[in-house]
């Protein structure tokens, strides 16, 4: 099998790094596997071992620090036939460490290069999460107050299948890759290298050191039979396939006409149990059922049983791009909480905006026109004004009409719940139609 390195873009590291061994290990082992570029995904983040995915003619992802597990193990279980390998260096073994931790109980078939040597060497020569107690490097004492974190121990501790700890100097490297390639699992392969551009110039390292301290650590490499398991893909799809599928997502069919073919952007400002998510959704439904593009973007506290309650809807007769509000068509003032949160957003309206503003509810100073409505005088609790304000747009025509909004309840409610909705509404159409119940502020 031919090379599958990049001849356009050849590895490029400081003379006598020992990345490059490795780059050149790698290849050899894909082509005793007899391997293609489209069978392979190498996936990498930054730093050094971050060049690897430009010197091969594969697939290839690369990412940020520390996220390489993240991407690769989504594209394993998305294209399970490819062959992934993942590289990241010490740097990015601290920085996600939690992705190791999850990669090892998962057991997901992909393998994992940590090429190890010891420092930031890209950024400078800091000291990461494997630099050795003693050592001097360019972040001062900082490395004398960790220790060093043993990859080989802590991966077998947290479940990898596969653990192996070698240094990219011995005789066999390639075959060592090959084999944890080959492995049907999650494969750790800890590579120990040297650093010239930076580790080095402080510190005394070499490849008969590197043996040195791997023979004492006295770490065993290979599969790891007490961790020994299903591989994550293949149970998941096994699992997955006895489920009972999962109900289509019903469609709601556009059988009327919208009110505008303009652009219509509202914002529900509310407080938590006024079902301003509720009315969002209605609102949504409503214009979809008279064809149009729908975006709702909601903003509550964690605390969900208080504070602000904030829906943010764009309907559009064409695409909606970005679902961001600038200045908007229909602002529904609930609750004094959410008129806190967005009180921004009324020095940006003017006359073309219309404010519905429930009475008792203050709002800062607007050029938008203002409808006040006594939902109390309406008979109505705070947790209805939601729903009421929609009935309140639907019979004066603002955004949408009755049948409108008729249609999203009938789609969003069954049984009691659509009948006690159906109540709501039309106690509030009725009451006003009557004698009115708004004024202008």
């Amino acid at each position: 099998m031919d090379s599958l390195l990049n001849k356009s873009r050849p590895p490029v590291f400081c003379p006598g790094c020992g990345h490059e061994i490795v780059v050149r290990a790698l290849d050899r082992a894909f082509q005793n596997m007899g391997l293609d570029g489209n069978q392979i995904c190498l996936v990498s983040d930054i730093g050094c071992s971050g060049l690897f995915d430009t010197f091969f003619n594969t697939h290839a992802f690369h990412g940020l620090h520390g996220r390489v597990l993240t991407y690769a193990t989504g594209i394993k279980l998305c294209r399970p036939e490819l062959h992934v390998v993942a590289t990241m260096g010490d740097g990015g073994l601290g920085i996600g460490g939690a992705h190791l931790l999850a990669a090892c109980r998962r057991n997901v078939n992909l393998t994992l290069l940590v090429l190890n040597n010891f420092n930031f060497g890209m950024t400078g020569g800091q000291c990461s999460a494997t630099t050795p107690s003693q050592a001097e490097v360019a972040s001062g004492f900082l490395n004398r107050l960790d220790k060093p974190l043993d990859l080989h121990s802590v991966a077998v501790a947290a479940g990898a299948a596969y653990m192996a700890s070698i240094s990219g100097y011995r005789k066999g490297l390639n075959r060592a890759i090959e084999e944890a390639i080959r492995f049907d699992g999650f494969a750790v392969v800890e590579i120990l290298g040297i650093c010239p551009g930076r580790y080095t110039r402080r510190n005394k390292l070499t490849p008969k050191v590197i043996e040195e301290e791997l023979a004492e650590k006295g770490h065993k490499n290979g599969p790891v039979p007490s961790n020994a398991g299903p591989e994550y893909g293949w149970a998941y799809r096994q699992l997955s396939s006895s489920q009972e599928p999962a109900e289509t997502p019903t469609a709601i069919e556009a059988v009327l006409k919208p009110l505008t073919a303009a652009r219509q952007d509202v914002i529900i400002l509310g407080a938590a149990g006024q079902q301003v998510i509720t009315a969002g959704r209605l609102l949504g439904l409503a214009a979809m059922a008279a064809g149009l593009h729908v975006t709702q973007k909601n903003d509550y506290d964690i605390t969900v049983l208080r504070g602000p309650s904030i829906a943010e809807l764009i309907l559009s007769p064409g695409e909606i791009d970005y679902p961001e509000i600038d200045k908007p068509s229909v602002i529904l003032a609930l609750a004094a909480e959410g008129v806190a949160r967005r009180k921004n957003i009324f020095g940006s309206a003017d006359e073309s905006t219309l404010v519905i503003q429930a009475s008792g509810v203050s709002i800062p100073e607007t050029k938008a026109r203002v409808q006040v409505v006594d939902f109390m005088a309406l008979d109505l609790k705070a947790q209805d004004w939601a729903l009421a304000a929609l009935a309140v747009m639907a019979e004066s025509g603002t955004v949408i009409h009755k049948p409108m909004l008729q249609a999203a309840i009938a789609h969003r409610f069954k049984g009691k719940a659509l009948v006690g909705i159906r109540e709501v509404i039309d106690k509030i159409i009725d009451r006003l139609s009557g004698p009115t119940q708004t004024g202008s502020g």
